[in-house]
């Protein structure tokens, strides 16, 4: 065999299969594993590994379908895709981390399916290593003038092929005209009192997209739209005005992905000026307000508040333009291509003796396009964090993964940033193989003066940080932001 899409193929079958047997593997665990957070623990990796098949499934669909004039676009799916399955992996074992059992002594379940994941997890990067060649393979082909053309035409509409032509010019118009097929209300006033009586009400076959009006209020519950719920446009009245919110945590007993306050699993979604938050505080240590697996997601005029791990970007391709995002440690964290655009990072007071960590990016491996971008974003302190943040030093990010991949550029930074600028995760991990980079920020807090010299840390020219702006981050393409018709920068912005 030396076709390369088919041994790009067999590579993703082989993942597949090697996943089938974790789940059989994983079996006699179930009746082993009696602490409550281990067994959520197994919960998750079944759900996970579920989702990683499924991913690996319409990898195997659009191999099948892979044409040279539509390679690259391809080939981006197929990364991000492949990416995200190695994501679930560590996910999966990611929540066996800080369970312990009766004893005090962490249980045999977290390493036993560590153990179990191994050859699924080599054969994932092996994949990923080989979606990378085939890449290298399409740039020797010449297309015709045709397929240029057809391409170029591709990439000047500003809708993805998601979007019903009729309802075009509805996205395009201020969304407070958009007529809504649904809308929420506590009064009474809508069809629903409660957001997730409207998500249980979608239809499952749907048009898209789907607008959903959340009226002002606080609205005390937990949301995860469902996988099948795509095209989901949801606007509220303003950050401040709609806001969801709950208190699950950590410490509490909740697995992080568990205690989010609003989640989805959905493509496609875009939220306007809605209001996210998690109240534990910093007592309830790892406390989502949002966690997202929403591949091609906007979200514009939004507001996230909570401490520790406030925003969960979990996998794929994400969008944030015009946001708030409050936290203490990691507050920005997950394994998607994300980009921040425009956005408001605010430090909050932290406990006694811990410092604050702005971005925790979670790149498993090196072949991955998984990435935190931080573009003409505004770093600052909260009033309560202010007295105390040369106390408490913030740091821009520390790397979760080997990988760890975090760009930060155009912004302002104030005072708050620690000299040394970034902070290990433990001892040595990650420091020679992350890649962290700032380029021509402002503020007292960018000063390149006192910064970690790490092996990873990246001094880049302009043509190599453009490489991170968001119309070359996302290689497949920026259409989907463009149809959310929300501001947006697709290159360099002015700090």
């Amino acid at each position: 065999m030396t076709d390369p899409k088919e041994l790009v193929k067999l590579s993703v079958q082989l993942v597949s299969h090697s996943l089938q047997l974790a789940l059989k593997d994983a079996e006699p665990l179930k009746a082993t594993t009696t602490e409550p957070m281990a067994k959520r623990a197994l919960e998750i990796c079944d759900i996970k590994i579920n989702t990683a098949m499924g991913d690996l499934n319409r990898s195997v669909t659009e191999i099948d379908k892979f044409e040279p004039a539509t390679g690259e676009k391809q080939i981006d799916n197929l990364k991000t895709w492949i990416e995200a399955t190695l994501t679930f992996q560590e996910v999966c074992i990611d929540a066996f981390s800080n369970i312990t059992g009766p004893d005090g002594h962490k249980g045999p379940a977290g390493d036993k399916m560590r153990e179990i994941l191994k050859t699924s997890g080599e054969l994932t990067s092996n994949g990923l290593a080989m979606v990378n060649g085939l890449a290298k393979f399409l740039a020797t082909f010449e297309f015709s003038s045709k397929a240029r053309k057809l391409l170029q035409a591709q990439a000047q509409s500003e809708f993805p092929s998601w979007v019903d032509p009729a309802q075009r010019r509805l996205l395009a118009a201020d969304p407070a005209g958009v007529p809504a097929d649904m809308v929420v209300a506590q009064d009474g006033s809508g069809q629903y009192k409660s957001i997730m009586q409207a998500i249980s009400a979608i239809p499952k076959k749907h048009k898209t997209p789907f607008v959903i009006k959340v009226k002002a209020g606080v609205y005390k519950e937990h949301v995860l739209i469902p996988k099948y719920a795509d095209g989901i446009v949801m606007i509220g009245d303003g950050p401040t005005k709609t806001r969801v919110t709950g208190s699950k945590n950590f410490a509490a007993g909740v697995q992080t992905s568990d205690t989010a306050t609003f989640g989805t699993i959905s493509a496609n979604f875009v939220a306007r000026n809605m209001g996210f938050e998690n109240t534990a505080g910093p007592e309830g240590h790892q406390a989502v307000a949002y966690r997202s697996r929403s591949d091609n997601s906007v979200l514009y005029n939004c507001a996230f508040d909570g401490y520790q791990d406030t925003l969960y970007a979990q996998a794929y391709r994400q969008f944030y333009r015009d946001c708030t995002i409050t936290g203490t440690i990691d507050f920005v964290f997950g394994t998607a291509t994300t980009v921040l655009q425009n956005c408001k990072l605010i430090v909050r007071k932290p406990l006694p003796n811990q410092a604050c960590i702005v971005t925790a990016e979670g790149k498993k491996d090196p072949n991955g396009d998984s990435a935190i971008v931080l573009q003409g974003c505004h770093i600052t302190s909260d009033p309560a964090y202010f007295p105390v943040r040369h106390t408490n030093k913030a740091y821009l990010g520390r790397p979760w993964k080997e990988y760890s991949t975090t760009i930060v550029m155009n912004s302002i930074l104030d005072d708050l940033i620690a000299p040394e600028g970034w902070l290990p995760w433990v001892g040595d991990f990650g420091l020679n193989t992350l890649f962290y980079a700032e380029f021509e920020n402002k503020g007292a807090g960018s000063a390149q003066g006192g910064r970690v010299t790490w092996k990873g840390i990246r001094k880049l020219t302009a043509a190599q940080v453009e490489t991170f702006t968001p119309a070359k981050l996302y290689v497949e393409g920026d259409d989907w932001i463009r149809a959310a018709n929300v501001p947006y920068v697709a290159g360099f912005m002015k700090a």
